[in-house]
């Protein structure tokens, strides 16, 4: 039987620079994970991206591909989307995706794979209104989103080094 695959979708918050173990806990969990990212959170994980090829078995994917390009990555069966950060949730709420860190699992919940969406931010960005809005809506497009304990945290005082990665693997319904 082969293992589900899961896309590992992070954007550039404090969590994505511990990626590497987010795709450990996965496979703990027997995901077969691939990994997308963010521009932002490709940027710092550019010297080490090899790291994370090798670790997965995949390509890392940071941009769409070019028409007739193969992305390289199975189908997925479902999507964790973490950490989420405010821009990319209100983004993704209003439909702009310009990314394929947005656009992938925006098409996705719509055509029915389940997605988690665990957003880490500070109170003082989350109390902006849009924010609220965004995650609504989300909501309501069927994607699960998913606050870990402690989120939002107050400013500068985020630890992404302790993010849930399990906790949030298990927020996962196929």
């Amino acid at each position: 039987m082969m293992q589900p695959v899961l896309y590992l979708i992070a954007c550039a918050a404090g969590p994505a620079q511990h990626l590497d173990d987010g795709v450990r806990a996965a496979q703990a969990a027997g995901w077969d994970t691939c990994l997308i990212l963010s521009p932002t959170a490709a940027t710092w994980w550019e010297p080490r991206e090899a790291e994370l090829e090798a670790l997965t078995g995949h390509p890392v994917r940071h941009r769409y591909t070019l028409p007739g390009e193969s992305g390289g990555l199975p189908e997925a069966d479902a999507m964790l989307v973490a950490p989420l950060t405010t821009t990319s949730a209100c983004k993704w709420a209003a439909g702009i995706t310009d990314t394929a860190a947005l656009g992938i699992p925006a098409e996705a919940v719509h055509l029915g794979v389940p997605v988690v969406a665990a957003p880490f931010w500070s109170t003082a960005l989350g109390a902006q209104p849009a924010v609220g809005r965004a995650v609504a809506t989300l909501r309501e497009q069927a994607v699960r989103v998913v606050f870990a304990p402690g989120e939002p945290h107050r400013p500068k005082q985020g630890d992404g080094a302790a993010f849930p990665w399990e906790r949030l693997l298990g927020a996962i319904r196929l």
